[in-house]
């Protein structure tokens, strides 16, 4: 089995990070933070939403309250690949993980309904999740490139950096490779800090000083976006032609 963590609990804030900006920032972190055991890794993740995407078109309006269900794989998964079933929750800034991990085989059974996710608090609240929303189906792919470091002295505090976000909304299977549209501009990223109480002060000067500011971003909230925006475009282009 993994040593993967299966349960958080910690604010997060997100950031879009310019080269000059990354660089900038990487003078200071580079006496403070070092890799963390997980410092390089590609994730795909498949975001379950209703067939009218209920769950995302509410995340978008910012509520106090927001779920999501996604399976998480690091590289592309086989059929024996241990991958991640995942329930993210945000409620008033604190963000909630649980997951449990299993074959990426098993984990395509059961989200099809053709077997248990198993036991434990964490396979019944998945459980629950899916009966709520007892439509859900695979709406979204998401990969990116994950570099993340860790405070020396406070490993609690972890930063990461994503960079090469893509979405597609078609081949939604992890297995079926990492192909898909660009969601950021050439040249950014996107930084999240991890930690479970307020930031320290050095590293918020560091991020003052950079011009580097919090934003709502979402990756599965703008590949929404773009969708339906690629969406609109080949409905304009139908009728113009």
């Amino acid at each position: 089995m993994t040593a993967y963590q299966d349960v958080f609990q910690r604010y997060e804030k997100k950031y879009l990070v310019t080269q000059q900006q990354f660089n900038q920032l990487a003078r200071v972190f580079s006496p403070r933070m070092v890799p963390d055991r997980f410092a390089q890794s590609t994730i795909s993740n498949i975001y379950y939403d209703t067939p009218d995407f209920r769950l995302i078109r509410y995340s978008l309006d910012r509520p106090p309250y927001k779920e999501k269900l996604r399976l998480r794989a690091y590289n592309t998964p086989a059929a024996d690949t241990e991958v991640f079933l995942e329930i993210k929750k945000k409620f008033d800034h604190i963000v909630y993980k649980r997951r449990i991990g299993m074959p990426y085989g098993q984990a395509v059974a059961y989200l099809m309904g053709q077997q248990e996710a198993g036991q434990g608090q964490i396979a019944q609240e998945i459980e629950w999740f899916r009966a709520f929303y007892h439509d859900l189906r695979p709406a979204m792919f998401i990969y990116y490139d994950r570099f993340a470091v860790a405070d020396r002295e406070q490993p609690d505090l972890r930063i990461t950096f994503d960079s090469d976000i893509r979405w597609r909304a078609d081949d939604l299977e992890l297995s079926a490779g990492t192909a898909g549209e660009p969601l950021l501009d050439a040249g950014t990223c996107l930084m999240e800090i991890k930690i479970p109480q307020a930031a320290p002060f050095w590293l918020s000067r560091a991020l003052s000083e950079a011009g580097v500011f919090p934003t709502h971003f979402s990756k599965y909230g703008a590949a929404y976006q773009a969708m339906l925006r690629e969406n609109r475009s080949r409905k304009d282009g139908v009728f113009c032609a």
